[in-house]
């Protein structure tokens, strides 16, 4: 199949030296030494989505330190300066929004490409639905398979004219905001919190107050990130055992600019953790990586398994605890993962599949439906790439069950990616330890949310080959 990839907005290609324009880039993991040192994962992507969004509806100018600069969060930070804000770079992980305030904001003058940015695509929906002004979002192949709806519900109810748009609501599309966004409260029939965020973003120009009521509770960064700019959110708790979450905004808020430091990012420390797991001999250190509850499912699980994880130097960055991750290599056994975790670890369950194959007994990770409408469905993905490297598993429903026997993998296969980064980086963690080697199908897409993957577990001891 040949797949076709839409070029980089000149605010990504002057900061990122990958191309969506390139040929597939195979690269193989295979077994070595113990991963042995310490490494400082890329910043949290969620946090540099929501840094550059709010920056831009911010009063002032904002600073922020440890922006993830993959190709995901450049693409919303052209976005931003496509509706007026200015925007510097000052130097690896250093930058500076110069926002225009809510109700602001200018009409792009072309279309708003996210390329594979899924999160950051939602959410700036969620800002061009809340305020008065035109825009056309698109993206790449992968991006244009992804529901939309979801996000569209919600916002035409707020005032949002989808002007157009392609079958199931999907990009390429175009939406018109009101002069002021209705206020409503809306309960989210799915635990996402883009889809939470996007109902917020676009709420901050409504008066009076906008409600999400979410049945389980998703990863909180735009509320905490709203209050650090100055608006004012409440959250309580609700549901049966208080799992879910009421979050009321007050609307119309003046946000004003603020300091922004952005911790490691759980979901790409997630990736060299199970690698020191697997990797017989490994002790590696993992630093400033962000341990907020609502994004800490994988190393629960793990703790589970039967995992050697220390957290050492706890401490607040940006408004989040942080903390360094001390891993060493360890006798994993199967569990079973409830599915009211998958909102606090839903971009780990493929690395998560690895260590299974590795773990002695069946691992069932339950109620895994958000799966399926990520960059590619992961579940079908995941599957399938384990059995093109021999392990055995099963699907049953929305369910993946992984079988191990306690011993490696037997690896060698080959595993189609789908333009899908996580499915790509977990699949090599398990060329790491695996019998034989792991080939990944392409490997262009880790710079969407991890550029340094392969130069940073090099620098641990893994052997990678292009």
């Amino acid at each position: 199949m040949v797949t076709t990839r839409r070029p980089l907005h000149p605010l990504c290609r002057s900061s990122l030296p990958v191309s969506h324009d390139s040929p597939p880039s195979p690269i193989a993991a295979r077994a070595g030494t113990p991963l042995r040192g310490s490494l400082r994962p890329p910043g949290d992507k969620s946090i540099s989505h929501r840094a550059m969004i709010l920056g831009l509806l911010s009063i002032g100018e904002t600073r922020v330190e440890g922006l993830l600069e993959g190709d995901d969060v450049l693409r919303t930070a052209a976005a931003a300066k496509a509706l007026g804000a200015g925007i510097d770079h000052d130097g690896p992980g250093r930058w500076r929004i110069r926002g225009v305030g809510i109700g602001a904001l200018s009409d792009p003058e072309g279309v708003l490409d996210f390329g594979n940015a899924g999160t950051g695509s939602r959410l700036m929906m969620g800002v061009v639905g809340g305020q008065p002004v035109t825009a056309t979002f698109d993206g790449d192949a992968s991006l244009r398979k992804r529901p939309m709806r979801r996000i569209l519900d919600p916002l035409e109810r707020m005032g949002t004219t989808v002007v157009a748009q392609q079958e199931g609501g999907r990009v390429p599309l175009t939406l018109r905001g009101p002069a002021e966004a209705i206020p409503i409260t809306y309960e989210s029939p799915v635990a996402s919190a883009q889809v939470k965020s996007a109902v917020l973003l676009a709420g901050l120009n409504a008066p009076g107050t906008t409600t999400v009521i979410e049945a389980a509770a998703t990863r909180d960064h735009t509320e905490r990130m709203l209050r650090l700019f100055g608006a004012e959110v409440a959250v309580t708790a609700h549901g049966p055992g208080g799992h879910g979450r009421v979050v009321a905004l007050t609307g119309q808020p003046t946000l004003r600019a603020a300091d922004v430091v952005v911790p490691a990012d759980p979901s790409s420390a997630a990736f060299p953790l199970v690698a020191a797991l697997i990797v017989p001999g490994s002790d590696v250190v993992i630093e400033g990586v962000m341990m907020n509850p609502l994004r800490t499912g994988l190393v629960t699980t793990l703790l589970e398994m039967g995992a050697d994880i220390v957290r050492l130097n706890e401490r607040e960055e940006g408004g989040e605890t942080v903390a360094d991750l001390r891993v060493r290599a360890s006798r994993l056994t199967g569990v079973d993962v409830p599915p009211e975790r998958a909102p606090a670890m839903i971009d780990e369950y493929p690395v998560l599949a690895v260590a299974a194959a590795f773990a002695q007994g069946t691992t069932r990770m339950r109620g895994l439906h958000e799966l399926r409408v990520k960059e590619s469905d992961r579940l079908a993905a995941v599957a399938d790439g384990l059995r093109q490297n021999g392990v055995a598993h099963g699907v049953e429903g929305d369910d993946l069950l992984v079988h191990g026997d306690g011993g490696a993998a037997p690896g060698g296969g080959t595993v189609a990616t789908h333009l899908d980064h996580r499915i790509a980086m977990a699949f090599l963690v398990m060329g790491l330890a695996a019998r034989n080697p792991v080939t990944v199908d392409d490997g262009a897409m880790i710079a969407t949310s991890y550029p340094g993957f392969l130069p940073d577990l090099r620098s641990l001891g893994a052997a990678f080959s292009a």
